[in-house]
């Protein structure tokens, strides 16, 4: 049987927007798509979380990141 993928939420709200999702998912995708992580995580955008004085927000492997950047995203998906 093969192995699942697993999700990662990305938030597109307005608040989100602002604060540089946009930047982050195209950073994500290319991390994504590197060699060590091929295959193994699907980017899912979504609509206002309500965590906007948060922003950017996203959930990793079921957990919330708030004020989410490159480097916490690259610890989680390790």
């Amino acid at each position: 049987m093969g192995s699942y993928r697993k999700f990662i939420f990305v938030c597109n709200g307005s608040d989100c927007k602002k604060c540089g999702c946009k930047k982050l998912q195209h950073e994500l995708k290319d991390l994504v798509k590197s060699e060590d992580h091929k295959g193994k995580y699907k980017i899912i955008k979504t609509k206002c979380m309500d965590f906007c004085k948060s922003a950017p927000v996203l959930v990793v492997n079921n957990e919330v990141l708030k004020k989410a950047d490159l480097a916490a995203i690259k610890k989680k998906l390790a």
